[in-house]
């Protein structure tokens, strides 16, 4: 018997490394078409929404289609079925597709987009280069009979809190007196009910990112003795790991602009690019940046890039760039299609572990507006 995964734990399994958190605020993302109530035979992935996506869409009987750009960034006036976006949103519903999107959210996240083409230019050492985001950090504490310390510490660490740059199962413990009162009804661990009791303890202290909270807090109350743990979730100060937008990474060695710019056009497999900047300047530090890379411009000089690759770059911003001595590349948005193999090498570990029979195509439509006629 198949078993085909619902299209909303697909896309719950898809947040775990997406997180819509990570978006922009008023970034279009998320289901803009049809519902994630069904199962899903198969999905669908794609730079774009385009007519040739539908199309071929519901040509192969996909379910769903998860996209990078939006289908619907700005409001619609109508919905025609014969013109525009309406005969792509005709389609899919006409079909049973539904359309979800994952834009800045998929930048931004670790092992996304950025990452993606980071790692297709062959870049080193990289790191973020301009943060957005810094999850949250919380401080538990836990209140334990010493005779079950250790055995909390190691079940919380193991769960993934006290981790601390290169530290794990981080944590602080201080000795104490617990008192309390059993009533009627209830089984304690220790003495009896209707009699004080005093018992040993320990009150533990470790950090957890927000988003293993409810995964320790759920192994801590597992693990502990007591019918109802006494335990606190204390928001901290402290920043969490850094997210961001753009890459920033080394080349093996320095090169001629010139030399790196065929470079880049040989290893994203792209006709042609935009270069700003001199041939002969020299090449090591590398900014890197899907989209629109306009507002990156400052980052990547201030971080020391020699140069920023960019999916958009504008005619004044790019004569901002000269001023400041940066060297660019704009080798156009459709850079970006990296993400179609990394989302299905994704999906497909997803669902594996979700024993599903769902199958992931990439879709083979091209969806570059733009060529080069030389």
């Amino acid at each position: 018997m198949e078993n085909w995964i619902s299209g909303e734990r697909l896309i719950q399994r898809f947040e775990e490394w997406a997180p819509k958190k990570l978006a922009y605020e008023k970034d279009k993302i998320g289901l803009l078409v049809g519902t994630l109530h069904k199962k899903v035979k198969r999905v669908m992935v794609t730079l774009d929404v385009l007519e040739n996506v539908a199309d071929e869409a519901a040509d192969k009987q996909a379910d769903l289609i998860i996209a990078h750009h939006p289908l619907i960034f700005h409001p619609l006036k109508n919905v025609r079925s014969d013109e525009g976006q309406g005969k792509i949103v005709t389609t899919c519903v006409k079909n049973d597709i539904a359309v979800y999107a994952a834009h800045t959210n998929l930048d931004i996240a670790e092992g996304g987009v950025n990452d993606m083409l980071a790692a297709q230019l062959g870049l080193k050492d990289t790191q973020i280069l301009q943060p957005t985001y810094h999850e949250p950090l919380y401080q538990l504490v836990v209140y334990v009979p010493q005779s079950h310390a250790e055995t909390l510490r190691q079940v919380i660490g193991d769960a993934g809190a006290g981790s601390i740059g290169n530290y794990s199962h981080c944590s602080f413990s201080v000795p104490g007196s617990g008192r309390f009162l059993p009533q009627s009804g209830a089984n304690p661990y220790l003495g009896s009910v209707e009699k004080m009791e005093k018992a040993d303890e320990q009150r533990i202290e470790a950090t957890v990112p927000e988003h293993l909270l409810r995964t320790v807090v759920a192994k801590m109350i597992h693990a502990h003795p007591y019918e109802e743990p006494v335990y606190q979730a204390i928001p901290i100060q402290n920043k969490g790991k850094a997210y961001g937008l753009g890459r920033m990474g080394k080349l093996p060695e320095a090169m001629p602009f010139e030399r790196y710019c065929r470079l880049v056009k040989e290893k994203l497999g792209i006709d042609g690019l935009r270069a700003v900047g001199p041939a002969d300047a020299r090449i090591r530090t590398v900014a890197v940046s899907g989209g629109d890379g306009n507002s990156l411009i400052p980052f990547a000089k201030y971080r020391g890039a020699d140069v920023l690759i960019s999916g958009d770059i504008y005619y004044h911003t790019a004569h901002d760039a000269l001023l400041c001595g940066l060297n660019v590349i704009d080798a156009g948005h459709y850079i970006e299609r990296v993400m179609k193999e990394g989302v299905k090498q994704y999906l497909t570990r997803v669902i594996k572990e979700e024993h599903s029979d769902t199958e992931v195509l990439i879709s083979e439509s091209v969806t570059n507006p733009f060529r080069f006629i030389v």
